[in-house]
């Protein structure tokens, strides 16, 4: 891959929103009690198998929605053809698969057994959800699985707390999602405001709220710092 390539590459995996994930797994390895510190490296590598499904997700995304972007989105990666389909493609497969051989690396094989689950609701998710509006379901139900894959991947099992703080995150998603839904609706066809990168960006302050009142009013400070991350990325690559 030359170094032209890389921004449309990096683009076209949101990179930009990866804090959001990051966040995510901290917090489901938090309350599920994995102490930072002596599982550093396993939460290290859960942060880079989540984040490859998560750019390989949104790369899928954009192969899925190409006939649309070029009407609608015209400035997406491959409608401007600044990448190929068949790189995008390339590139989806090995995110996808690194995902997945991260997640054996971990402590318990459970977290990958509950990866393929993981996997199957991204693509489920990629290619349905311009024809099926229930499919905003999938998308919360994949950011929920993400501290399900944690939780497993370290203990072996998931607590109700981390149920509940998937679920608190998941609802977000929802919402987030409705509104995303409802700016296609606009005069413009957006909102004047960068609403939806917002919304996005906030989400790890969601888990901030969770990790400081439930582990240590210190975790919030993290929350904050992922979210000012998220939006110092999107300002330079674009995350919706």
């Amino acid at each position: 891959m030359n170094t032209l390539s890389m921004k449309p590459m990096l683009a076209l995996c949101r990179v930009s929103n990866l804090p959001t994930v990051w966040m995510n797994v901290l917090t489901a390895a938090l309350i599920a009690g994995a102490p930072p510190l002596a599982s550093g490296p396993p939460i290290v590598l859960l942060a880079f198998a989540l984040s490859c499904m998560y750019c390989g997700g949104m790369a899928l995304n954009d192969l899925c929605d190409r006939q649309y972007d070029t009407l609608h989105q015209p400035y997406r990666p491959i409608p401007a053809g600044r990448i190929s389909a068949g790189q995008a493609w390339g590139v989806t497969a090995l995110l996808f698969g690194a995902g997945m051989a991260a997640l054996l690396l971990a402590p318990h094989r459970a977290g990958a057994k509950a990866g393929l689950v993981l996997l199957a609701v991204i693509l489920a998710y990629d290619y349905v959800h311009k024809a099926w509006t229930a499919s905003v379901l999938l998308m919360a139900l994949a950011r929920l699985l993400v501290y399900a894959v944690v939780a497993l991947a370290l203990t072996g099992g998931v607590s109700g707390l981390v149920w509940l703080a998937a679920a608190l995150q998941a609802a977000y998603v929802l919402v987030l999602s409705a509104v995303a839904r409802a700016e296609a609706h606009q005069p413009a066809g957006r909102y004047t405001w960068p609403v939806i990168p917002w919304l996005i960006a906030l989400m790890p302050v969601v888990d901030g709220v969770m990790a400081g009142l439930w582990v240590h009013a210190g975790w919030f400070a993290a929350g904050l710092a992922c979210a000012a991350l998220t939006r110092f990325g999107q300002r330079r690559i674009r995350g919706d």
